[in-house]
This record gives C-alpha cells, structure tokens and sequence, in this order.
C-alpha cells in the first residue's frame, strides 16, 4: 500500500487490527511502528521474525523514502532528518496517534532523530543494534576476533572506501558474522536491496560516520528500550550502552543479550519477543 507523505509515496503494510474484541468488549492495542535498517532495504529484513508480536499489538511496517517499494530517488532526501520527519507525518497522515516506534540497526538511527525532532509524538521508542556515534575500528576490531584478518580486512575496505567490489566482499565474508549463528550469504532472501542508497548515507564522510546524536539525545522523555546483542560486530554493545546512557531525561530500559548479535530476536526470538511485549505493555 501506497500513501503520499511529505509530497513522496511511501510503502507499508498492515499486520492485524488496531480495535479487537477482548472479554466480548472492543479494545484498542498499542500500534507498533517498525523501520527496517539498510539503509537501501525494505521492511522484510524485520518482518519475519517480528510477526509474532502481532498477537498483541497492531504492526505498521514502513520502507523508507528511497528504500525498498517507497519512492525518492533524489539523493538530497536521503538524511537523518528528512527520514525522521517522514515517521511523524506518515503517523499524521495516517492518524496514528501515540506509536510504539521500533528502529532496527539504520531504522534505531532513524528513531533516535524521530525521538530528537519530534519529542513527545511516540508513547514509547525501541531502539535496537544500533550507536549515536560509530566507531569504525572497534567495529573492524570486532570483525576480526569474530572472522580472523580476512574479516577485519573486509570490513576495513567496505566501511573505508565503500565501492561496489567492496561491499560485495563484505556481504560475503562479513555479513554471515552478524549473528550468533554463521548466516549462509547465498541463502535466499525476499529484502530489497539498493546499493545506492546504503553508499550515500554510510559511505566515508557520510552522515552516519560523522554524525554524533549523544548530546541531542537529553530532548528524548518518552519510555525507551535500548537493545544490544553482545555478539554484534558491526555495532559493539559498548556504543549502544552509551547511547542508553545518553537517555538523561527519558525512562531507559537496556537489555544486553549475551548470546545474540545483530537483532538479537534473530538469534534468540522467544527472548527477544518476551522483553519487547514487556515493555510495550507496562503501564
């Protein structure tokens, strides 16, 4: 489905009703807003593994503007702050009111400047496997006691120089690391991928090598879960545990797992469900 937000057409989907009877009485449950990572991927790197949460909540599933079936091919709105904007008015337009908000990886950068420009429009964020600033030799750091000097090496000319033969290697050698479990790289997988899009924002000198979101985090009051997966190597949990540090002003709940990486419901989704249904539904 198609909706006109900020003069773009963006995509999302719908899982499950926002009004349900419950005890033969009509009630309203939370509605969980969910923004992918890439950036240049679509809702489906998210989508499988979180549907279950839809026995509770009703689930909205966005691709960003220039990511997966949205549209936006100028590369001018491909930024922290035109994404953030496009989250409240897509809430607007659609009449959404109050959201759960939950970022993986690229989509937590997103919601942390939704949480930034747009303070108080979420009832709660999730922000999951992701930093207010990087670090690209811890990350290259931890590629490599996880995959040993060829790792490092790719993760060093992917996040270094960025070009095409760069990030091929990297999705061949790096990406089956991001989990607990070694993922097979040439498995099947239904994610849009668009490599322009990735480039520009996390390119050298991009916005999200140079962008530092800590001191901007204090505006953020609403509830927030931060999620880390100790196993992460392309975001240490040493930077999302500063990031939840950051939350001066808002009410923080972190969970380290030890034994996930990268979306920590990847590697250990009962878990992972538990504390996300959890904290959605306390008062």
């Amino acid at each position: 489905m198609f909706v006109e937000v900020n003069h773009n057409r963006l995509f999302f989907d719908v899982t499950g009703p926002k009004v349900r009877a419950v005890d033969g009485v009509a009630r309203e449950v939370p509605t969980l807003l969910l923004l992918h990572g890439g950036p240049g991927f679509d809702h489906m790197g998210v989508k499988q593994e979180l549907l279950p949460l839809a026995e509770h909540f009703q689930l909205v599933w966005l691709d960003h503007r220039g990511n997966g079936r949205s549209q936006g091919d100028n590369p001018a709105d491909w930024n922290l702050a035109q994404w953030a904007d496009d989250v409240r008015a897509f809430c607007d337009v659609l009449g959404i009111v109050k959201p759960v908000v939950l970022g993986q990886s690229f989509g937590g950068h997103v919601a942390q400047a939704y949480g930034i420009r747009h303070p108080g429009h979420a009832a709660k964020l999730i922000i999951s496997s992701i930093c207010a600033k990087w670090d690209i030799d811890l990350c290259v750091q931890r590629f490599a006691e996880r995959g040993g000097a060829d790792a490092g090496a790719a993760a060093r000319a992917m996040w270094g120089r960025m070009e095409q033969e760069d990030y091929e290697r990297y999705m061949q050698v790096c990406y089956p690391l991001y989990g607990a479990q070694w993922r097979d790289p040439q498995a099947p997988s239904p994610v849009i991928r668009k490599f322009e899009v990735l480039r520009h924002y996390l390119r050298p000198g991009g916005e999200f090598q140079s962008i530092d979101l800590h001191a901007d985090l204090s505006k953020i009051t609403c509830p927030t879960l931060v999620l880390a997966g100790t196993q992460d190597p392309i975001i240490p949990w040493e930077l999302t545990r500063r990031l939840a540090d950051a939350l001066v002003h808002a009410p923080v709940t972190y969970v380290q797992m030890d034994h996930c990486g990268h979306g920590v419901w990847r590697d250990d989704a009962p878990a992972a469900l538990q504390v996300i249904r959890d904290f959605i539904l306390q008062p």
